[in-house]
């Protein structure tokens, strides 16, 4: 029998029992969309943290304190003149002579009570950071100045809000020139910064900045027994991404930071923010494949619906095999014709659940209103789900070999069925 007679038949066979067909290919069609809809949630997920890590720029490197033996416990004891990173050791970076370095800043972070003119507090992120903050982090002022070298230099009590913050403060506006106390100290807002939203997992929007010297005399004083001004991180903006172009900074910086510090092994960590953006996307893309082996459990089940159904078809037509048998079909024209049917309900199930899947996707797309929160919202209030070819197929492809091994035991048993037990049987 030629392929496209068989398949008309197994259409026909199909049709006689409407209800039945769809029902098992309803399990294929769910399976299916199930799939491609979560895999298009973790391709939109990995999509959107990569997009907001990417606001802040590629060419960025983070030097925070601690090296990755010390962060395993690999290092018990090293004593209470561990070096630790100093606002020095970022005027050292800044002073070296490297035509890839293009900006250094420092920043101190420290968790506070902001209280706004009306009485209204508010448990806040606060960061001390240097003038050039502004520039190498991509944080612009929308209202307002930022703050000068004399401001900086004389542990001023000048603050920049958050837009956010801003809002929940000053909810009538006119924020600019306010008072506010940050704990039991009186600052004076001289900026509302621009709203950004989201930045990886870190919601700009939701947190002032102060001057770094202000941060270590009046919030968070912490100095190395040496009298250094220690520091939670210092950022370093870089030409370009290029692989070359991090590994030179990352040794010089490397080489500059062991001679202050008097260590041999490093007692910092370097991270590049191309290097943050992989390993977040490694483990979106872990997530992305746990999602959709999740839903193709459900595929599993539509195969044994299919199986079943198949089964049932069998012993429906045992007298229709019988007569084709003895009128010349062969063992494998009748395998053949079971196995076109099982594939062709699991393959047109696929088909449909890749329609409806897409159709989730898009309807999906946009979740949370389209807009980045400014109010402390989810870090992905304007996901939208992706809907790519690598997961379509990949569903196809599932759907059609669950239809073939599911097919297999039903069209094999038909197809030994005794010509002779076939016709007899009622």
């Amino acid at each position: 029998m030629r392929t496209l007679d068989a398949v008309r038949v197994a259409l026909r066979a199909l049709a006689v029992n409407k209800l039945r067909t769809a029902l098992t290919l309803l399990g294929m069609v769910i399976g299916v969309a199930a799939v491609i809809t979560l895999m298009g949630l973790g391709a939109g997920v990995q999509a959107s943290v990569e997009e907001q890590i990417r606001t802040t720029g590629t060419n960025l490197l983070f030097i925070t304190p601690g090296s990755e033996e010390q962060a395993r416990g690999q290092i018990k004891d090293l004593g209470s003149n561990t070096p630790t990173l100093t606002l020095e050791d970022s005027e050292a970076i800044s002073s070296l002579e490297s035509p890839e370095i293009t900006g250094v800043s420092t920043s101190q972070t420290a968790w506070v009570s902001l209280i706004g003119p009306t009485g209204s507090a508010i448990k806040t992120q606060v960061l001390g950071v240097t003038a050039s903050y502004f520039d190498v982090r991509s944080y612009s002022v929308s209202v307002g100045r930022e703050f000068s070298p004399q401001e900086m230099r004389a542990a001023s009590r000048q603050i920049a809000l958050g837009s956010g913050i801003a809002e929940q403060l000053f909810p009538m506006g006119q924020a600019l020139g306010q008072k506010v106390r940050l704990n039991s100290h009186p600052f004076t807002v001289i900026a509302i910064m621009e709203e950004t939203g989201t930045s990886g997992w870190q919601n700009r929007d939701n947190s002032a900045l102060v001057p770094i010297k202000t941060m270590q005399t009046r919030i968070r004083p912490n100095q190395t027994i040496r009298g250094g001004n220690l520091v939670d991180a210092i950022t370093v903006r870089i030409v370009d991404e290029n692989e070359t172009t991090i590994a030179k900074v990352k040794d010089d910086i490397g080489t500059l930071l062991r001679g202050r510090h008097r260590v041999e092994n490093n007692d910092f960590d370097i991270l590049a923010q191309q290097e943050f953006i992989e390993a977040i996307g490694e483990v979106t893309k872990t997530i992305s494949i746990f999602l959709g082996a999740v839903a193709g459990i459900s595929l599993l089940v539509g195969g044994i619906g299919i199986m079943n159904i198949m089964l049932v078809a069998v012993t429906e037509r045992t007298r229709e095999i019988g007569i084709r048998k003895a009128i010349g079909a062969r063992r494998r024209d009748i395998l053949w014709q079971f196995m076109i049917e099982s594939i062709t309900v699991s393959l047109g199930g696929g088909l449909l659940g890749v329609g409806l899947g897409a159709l989730g996707t898009f309807a999906g797309s946009g979740i949370g209103g389209g807009e980045p929160s400014s109010q402390g919202g989810p870090p992905f209030s304007s996901l939208s789900l992706q809907l790519n070819i690598e997961p379509v197929m990949l569903a196809l492809g599932i759907s059609a070999s669950i239809g073939l091994i599911f097919g297999i035991y039903p069209a094999a048993r038909a197809s030994r069925l005794n010509p002779i037990e076939a016709l007899r049987h009622e």
